[in-house]
């Protein structure tokens, strides 16, 4: 006789984990939130105090960092942690480049197995809510979806990605459309390699020219940059924001520049980090690979008039964040 259990999905299981995550996804909830937990979808009222409100969606994953991570979560659940704040971040950071504040955040996880891999999956969930509580959003639902394995699917976790919505008074909107000739780019330092790159870096490790255990800084996670861009909004008029992943700074610091001007950068102007030598030494990549496929130590931009750039930087500083003046808009 068949059934659901027997074919590899455990329904039981799959309710039980929600009872334990229960409370870790409540803790989350700013006031706006409505409803209970465990609904069909999430409610939130629009924040008082909006005249014009713009909702600003952005979806992202964490790709194959997931998988990576996943090398040493049989001796160490915990580094499931860090990439529930990395889809966070991965999301918030796009949605924040507008001057949207993030409001709510939901996630889809895939396993093979939940009652096999629940405790990673746990780790998962209260990384994420991590990432909710450091972005100020509400972890307002998700879905934890079972694909029983298979022959040539070995990995715990198939697949992770979330969803952001922010919000932002339409007066308030940052596109780049008001950046200049002469303003200036700042550069604001990456935690590491966030999550980009990993397909590279998974080929390595397979090829041993890295050694995952003598370089734990692989799985740093990714910085979240929202109570940072809402702390200097207060004061400075920024001009345009980029989100530096896939593609590295040439891809995505021209997505905030208007046409018919460019931005210049610098390479030399702030240290590269050392998790950057060792991938690029190990691998023999050449430079202009490594920055078309990682951020090299710049994890955000932010395009300010030259009057203000001094001033923006020792905010960013007194924040515990170090950043450099890494290039400039030309036309």
């Amino acid at each position: 006789m068949m059934d659901y259990k027997n074919a590899g999905v455990d329904i039981e299981a799959g309710r039980s984990f929600v009872d334990q995550i229960k409370d870790t996804v409540k803790s989350t909830h700013r006031p706006e939130v409505m409803g209970g937990f465990g609904g069909f979808n999430g409610m939130t009222r629009i924040p008082k105090g909006y005249e014009k409100p713009i909702l600003v969606s952005g979806t992202d994953g964490v790709g194959t960092k997931v998988h990576v991570a996943e090398l040493n979560a049989t001796g160490d659940p915990s580094v499931m942690n860090g990439i529930g704040i990395d889809l966070v971040a991965m999301c918030v950071n796009d949605v924040i480049t507008c001057g949207a504040q993030p409001l709510y955040f939901l996630d889809y996880i895939c396993t093979s197995d939940i009652k096999l891999h629940g405790e990673l999956v746990k780790e998962l969930v209260d990384g994420i809510a991590v990432g909710c509580k450091i972005a100020k959003c509400s972890l307002l639902g998700g879905e934890t979806a079972e694909h029983p394995k298979r022959a040539g699917m070995a990995d715990p976790i198939r697949d992770v990605s979330g969803f952001c919505t922010g919000i932002v008074e339409e007066s308030e909107v940052i596109d780049g459309s008001l950046i200049q000739e002469g303003d200036v780019i700042i550069g604001i330092e990456s935690s590491g390699i966030h999550s980009n790159g990993y397909s590279l870096i998974r080929e390595m490790l397979w090829r041993q020219q890295l050694i995952l255990r003598e370089t734990p800084e692989l799985l740093t996670p990714t910085t979240i940059y929202a109570p940072l861009v809402a702390n200097l909004l207060k004061d400075f008029p920024i001009l345009g924001m980029a989100h530096i992943t896939g593609g590295g700074i040439p891809e995505n610091l021209p997505r905030c520049i208007p046409d018919g001007l460019e931005a210049q950068v610098n390479y030399d102007s702030w240290p590269l980090p050392d998790i950057f030598k060792k991938i690029m030494f190990a691998g023999e990549i050449p430079p202009e690979e490594m920055k078309r496929v990682f951020n090299l130590g710049i994890g955000y931009c932010v395009v300010l008039p030259a009057n203000r750039v001094e001033y923006a930087m020792d905010i960013i500083r007194k924040d515990g964040i170090d950043c450099w003046e890494i290039g400039e808009v030309y036309a």
